[in-house]
């Protein structure tokens, strides 16, 4: 079953960038985060999550790496 992909106007695929407290997240990904306090998600738009990373622009760069166009999310 495909996932459908929002599209904007220029035909690029939109994914969200949202803020994750890393206090929120499994023990598995807290402990890998170190010292962390929050990092970056990056979603489709049925929510699912795609990426998980330490840097928003980190999180930007990637997902247009991919071709998709990122979006803040506040």
């Amino acid at each position: 079953m495909n996932t459908p992909i929002e599209i904007n106007t220029q035909g690029n695929r939109i994914v969200y960038v949202k803020t994750v407290e890393v206090s929120e997240l499994p023990r598995e990904v807290r402990e890998q985060a170190g010292d962390l306090d929050q990092l970056y998600a990056v979603h489709d738009s049925d929510g699912q999550q795609l990426a998980l990373v330490a840097d928003r622009k980190l999180a930007f760069v990637l997902a247009r790496e991919h071709d998709l166009s990122p979006v803040a999310v506040h």
